[in-house]
């Protein structure tokens, strides 16, 4: 099952996004305007607008307008975390092409994040609403202390399960659940099922997260865009490594790994994808993402049959079976 047939029929309304953020990025200064169509132009799946669309379609109100400028709003947000990952992360490569980091610098990077953040807080003043900008304020200053709490933490190999989770949740599902509360809010839904379309969002976004942990170990270099085992040379201890820690021979490896950085080659990360898969720590990653995934649907039952209902329920199932 290809993801973009289950939500075909939004074509119009995600180009209408797609639009809206080719004009948000048109920057009078022409570097900030190259770096930001780049970064455009780099694609990605658009799963945050779409979750904002499908959960303003589970409300009273038609609020497409409103929605619109929510989706576009939280794109940004998210565009400008990848340009600052780029550069916390020294990351050469993204979704296969050079980051902008690579093709100017690191301080136009950030400017580039900067001005993108920019242009996601004026997109939201089209919406009146004080409820909805206090709670997109509460998110960015979340992933913002998440992006953090991901550098403080790197290379520590005293790290545990809950600090991992709290990290995901900042990182990942924090920024899904608010696309979609904000979409039900714009659609007139109660505080219950706005919240409940919170938790949808949040279990959701943890397991696409674990998933794309897992992946970073088990997909190869072509289909990921960056060098396999990339996260874990980068000193980033994410939930395969940590079940496979648990085993002692496993951990001297891991460590003895990271110490070579850029000098480990794909032999040395494949011996330890096999360890991981011997140890079943890719096999509990992916039971824990199941657990989060279950969850998530859990929190969609108290709503009516729709084809929008429908919708989030097979993007979850897609995403909890993905390869890549």
């Amino acid at each position: 099952m290809r993801l973009a047939k289950t939500y075909g029929y939004l074509k119009k309304d995600l180009d209408l996004i797609e639009e809206s953020l080719r004009g948000r990025v048109q920057a009078r200064q022409p570097i900030l305007r190259q770096t930001s169509e780049q970064l455009l132009k780099a694609g990605g799946k658009r799963i945050r607008p779409l979750f904002v669309l499908l959960s303003g379609a589970l409300g009273p109100e038609n609020a497409k307008q409103s929605l619109i400028d929510a989706a576009v709003t939280i794109e940004l947000i998210h565009m400008a975390t990848l340009v600052h990952d780029d550069v916390i992360d020294n990351a050469a490569i993204r979704r296969g092409k050079p980051t902008i980091r690579v093709r100017y610098d690191n301080r136009t990077s950030m400017y580039t994040g900067d001005y993108i953040l920019a242009c996601a807080l004026e997109s939201i003043t089209k919406i009146n609403n004080p409820d909805i900008h206090k709670l997109l304020s509460k998110t960015i200053v979340e992933v913002c202390t998440g992006e953090v709490e991901q550098i403080r933490y790197k290379f520590d190999w005293d790290q545990n399960l809950r600090v991992y989770l709290r990290r995901i949740r900042r990182k990942t599902a924090i920024l899904i659940a608010t696309c979609c509360k904000i979409g039900g809010m714009l659609a007139g839904l109660s505080n219950r099922s706005s919240n409940k379309l919170f938790k949808y969002g949040y279990y959701l976004g943890m397991s696409y997260q674990i998933i794309d942990d897992i992946l970073d170990f088990t997909a190869s270099e072509k289909q990921l865009g960056k060098p396999v085992g990339n996260d874990l040379l980068q000193g980033n201890i994410t939930l395969p490594v940590l079940e496979a820690m648990k085993d002692e021979d496993f951990f001297e490896h891991a460590k003895t790994l990271i110490q070579k950085g850029e000098d480990a080659d794909s032999k040395d990360i494949q011996q330890l994808v096999c360890q991981m898969k011997k140890l079943n720590a890719i096999e509990r990653s992916y039971a824990m993402s199941n657990r989060y995934l279950k969850k998530a649907l859990e929190s969609l039952t108290e709503f009516e049959e729709t084809k929008a209902k429908q919708t989030l329920i097979e993007i979850a199932a897609y995403m909890g079976k993905r390869s890549f």
